[in-house]
């Protein structure tokens, strides 16, 4: 054993008793190897750890950590969730408020994690890019108000990343909040309900809606931390069950009359060599009609626990005409200013294809054209034969192009709008160009597992189940449809309520078993998401990275086989550690430039060769 992994190794297991002091619970776990940090119930998921270990990445990981420790100690999931806006922007503001708490809380006690946490404020304000602000447009408000509060909550100034942050915004929080009202936020810091009782009047001061939200919140720590209030776990489940009845009145019954025929569906990857799937029949336009899931296939002991409560459904019907035209104009208004990018994105692949179709001709033949350069010859000698030619055209494939967009809860805000325009100017310049475009979304049905966890805990809570919730899957626009019977469709992804949570592997398989019905030669696949999947009903029944590993196997398998070229847009954040072929997007302005380059890739005449497939 090397040195090296002593140190590790040593830090690990400090890290671990460091969070069960701070979170005050001894059976906190710390699970090293992820991609992301997530908290679940009392397991701390932080990233892999490199072999060398330096001064910043030490600080940055202990932060992390300390600030989950600090969140199981001092935060009241079930209060919390009770107290949460339904509108998305102060529902943000919500959440700043209630971090910028603990941590002043937390801190106060436990001062050596100070300096921990605030590291990770520093690197996350970096990475935004909210250390380079000019002005209040390039900045969330709830960011600027997080460090205002906290600056009050703690006495500490805020980090100099922030500076220019607060700088804009100081003069809007002056005319809109009065010096008592955050002075009454540190007052009430060790009262979580009164803190967010007055959070709510300083939505009201900031015009913003503060009425509840009516469905499960979107905290990533979540149901679980309801265990450490003390409630058993079936007692949860009642509760989200009949908060999941309140939501999707009348599914339940459709989706028990659909239990034989959605488990004659479980598939699995069509290949290509047979043509079994049905991807774009009338059939799956039904609600009730699952998806085909990963059952069967090569992704290792990946499961599905049932697949009863799973839907295909389409865009309008999850939404009422009038809510889906006022949600598109909502979209609309945020695409004025991108007129110029659809067409000069169009004109750069429209150059890109019609470059594929340059005439060629043929010479010397006994028919065809007459062909007037050799005319010459004929007059200077009369006997020489007559020469025809002929145009010879460059083969073009038939291309069809799926956008999969993740509807994802932690798409809410500023990514999913973001996505939503994306998608827009992408099927409008793919349509102008002659390709035929299909937009599809994944989600779930309900927040922490939904009907699904309630058959797994009526059913005694077998170890391991695997997928453990209610999958929605949505068809935004059909591949044979024209981009404006589908228009109104895009605006349901800015509807409150719809995002949820996020089991990429199937998703990416289902738009595959689509996709491979369709008739045309080239095919695409085009993924929109922000990052790792989560399903907190599934992580926390089944170890830390399941869902992770599913999706890398399903990539992989559709990276090695040439049917389709598959291609992922990360909408804030780097997405090239589970794709080959990916760009990342603060903005939907930037679709002008990079993106293009990758369509480009894409259309060349001789697709990329598949990889040799890596063993699991």
């Amino acid at each position: 054993m090397t040195q090296e992994h002593d140190t590790t190794e040593n830090f690990k297991q400090a890290t671990e008793s460091t969070a069960r002091a701070l979170s005050g619970h001894d059976d906190v776990e710390v699970v090293f190897g992820g991609h992301q940090a997530d908290l679940s119930g009392k397991t701390i998921h932080l990233p892999a750890m490199p072999k060398l270990l330096d001064d910043a990445l030490v600080s940055y990981i202990r932060g992390l950590a300390d600030g989950m420790a600090l969140r199981i100690r001092y935060h009241d999931a079930v209060l919390h969730r009770k107290m949460m806006p339904a509108d998305a922007s102060a529902r943000a503001v919500y959440e700043a408020l209630e971090d910028a708490r603990i941590e002043a809380v937390g801190t106060a006690d436990y001062p050596g994690a100070a300096g921990n946490v605030e590291t990770v404020l520093r690197h996350d304000l970096r990475q935004k890019k909210l250390d380079l602000v000019k002005s209040m447009d390039d900045a969330p408000l709830e960011e600027a108000l997080r460090f205002v509060t906290r600056e009050i909550l703690t006495g500490r100034p805020a980090p100099a990343e922030a500076q220019k942050l607060l700088k804009v915004w100081k003069p809007w929080f002056k005319s809109h909040l009065d010096a008592d009202d955050l002075k009454k936020l540190k007052d009430a810091r060790h009262d979580q309900a009164a803190f967010a009782a007055l959070t709510h009047g300083l939505l009201k001061k900031m015009d913003m809606p503060d009425a509840l939200a009516d469905a499960s919140p979107p905290s990533d720590a979540g149901a679980e931390q309801e265990d450490l209030q003390g409630q058993d776990e079936e007692q949860s489940a009642e509760e989200m069950a009949a908060q999941t009845a309140t939501s999707q009145t009348g599914h339940e019954e459709e989706d028990g009359e659909q239990t034989e025929q959605s488990a004659e569906m479980q598939g699995g990857f069509e290949t290509g060599e047979e043509d079994g799937s049905d991807g774009g029949g009338e059939a799956e336009t039904a609600r009730s009609n699952a998806p085909r899931n990963a059952t069967n296939t090569p992704f290792g002991n990946y499961k599905i626990y049932t697949s009863a409560f799973d839907e295909v459904v389409r865009a309008n019907d999850l939404c009422d005409p009038e809510e889906l035209q006022k949600l598109r104009k909502t979209l609309d208004k945020q695409l004025v200013h991108l007129h110029s990018v659809i067409t000069r994105l169009a004109n750069r692949l429209q150059r890109k294809l019609m470059a594929q179709q340059t005439r060629s001709w043929e010479f010397d033949l006994d028919e065809g054209i007459l062909d007037s350069a050799r005319l010459s010859r004929i007059v200077a000698n009369p006997h020489y034969p007559v020469t025809y030619k002929q145009e010879k055209h460059a083969e073009f494939r038939d291309t069809v192009v799926t956008l999969l967009i993740d509807n994802s809860g932690s798409m809410r805000g500023r990514p999913i709008t973001i996505a939503a325009m994306s998608t827009d100017i992408l099927a409008r310049t793919l349509e102008r160009c002659g390709v035929r475009v299909e937009i599809l979304g994944f989600t779930t049905r309900a927040w922490k597992g939904g009907s699904s966890r309630e058959k797994w805990l009526a059913d005694g809570k077998p170890a391991f189940p695997g997928r453990l919730n209610d999958l929605r899957h949505i068809i935004y626009k059909d591949a044979d449809s024209p981009w404006r019977h589908a228009r109104p469709s895009l605006g349901l992804m800015l509807r409150e309520g719809l995002l949820k949570e996020n089991i990429d592997g199937e998703a990416l398989i289902w738009a595959y078993n689509r996709l491979m019905s369709r008739p045309e030669q080239r095919k695409i696949l085009m993924v929109i998401s922000d990052g790792a999947p989560v399903d907190d009903s599934t992580l926390s029944a089944n170890q830390g990275n399941y869902l992770e590993e599913q999706l890398r196997r399903v990539i992989d398998w559709i990276e090695t086989r040439a049917q389709i070229q598959l291609i992922a847009i990360g909408i804030g954040h780097d997405v090239t550690r589970y794709y080959r072929r990916a760009v990342t997007l603060t903005d939907a302005e930037e679709l002008g430039g990079a993106i293009t380059e990758k369509l480009a890739e894409l259309f060349d005449e001789k697709p990329a060769k598949p990889r040799k497939r890596k063993s699991h």
